[in-house]
């Protein structure tokens, strides 16, 4: 099955789930994540405000906070549409829809930060296999903005999903950035 084929499959698997099941598989997943050697250790972690059926990780947000770590989400930049940042985000932080219409903090400059300064960064994702393959959404941000990971090992990356979302293999190609590791309601693969 071909890189789009397979996407639409799997965001109709996410989307089909209730809201009774998007917020058990949340509470399962913070509960996988914040177990993680990888999340205990950082300071610094980035990652993102669900929409489109994606696994909501506002509870590991919660918890980044109660232990007095930095969250930061993701900005895209509006000067230059392939660009993203990652903003330092508090729960009071205004939110505006982004030109996809995904909420995201009000792009400040002054609370950026590189991504090469992140520990971790939790990914959405559209599909994965255990391989640590990722299949996003198509418009290759963190593809781009990890390009660097090819030559680093920081930051960690590691993907968020339903376990409904994992197949056999995901069709690799030459700019995809593998992830160490992905994380589900049920377990993590890494």
């Amino acid at each position: 099955m071909d890189r789009a084929s397979l996407r639409k499959q799997l965001r109709s698997n996410r989307q089909s789930l209730s809201s009774e099941q998007q917020l058990e598989a949340a509470e399962h997943l913070s509960s996988v994540v914040c177990g993680l050697d990888a999340f205990k250790q950082s300071q610094h972690i980035a990652l993102y405000l669900a929409s489109d059926g994606e696994i909501d990780p506002v509870l590991i947000a919660r918890e980044i906070w109660k232990k007095d770590k930095f969250c930061y989400l993701p900005v895209l930049d509006q000067e230059d549409p392939d660009k993203m940042h990652f903003q330092l985000f508090r729960p009071d932080h205004p939110l505006q829809d982004n030109r996809f219409g995904i909420p995201e903090p009000v792009l400040d400059r002054e609370k950026t930060v590189k991504a090469e300064s992140l520990d971790l960064v939790l990914m959405p994702l559209t599909g994965f296999d255990e391989k640590g393959n990722r299949l996003g959404m198509g418009g290759g941000f963190y593809d781009r903005t990890f390009a660097f990971l090819k030559k680093r090992k920081k930051p960690m990356l590691i993907g968020l999903a339903h376990e409904c979302q994992k197949v056999e293999a995901i069709p690799v190609a030459d700019w995809d950035v593998p992830m160490k590791g992905v994380a589900t309601d049920k377990a993590f693969y890494g």
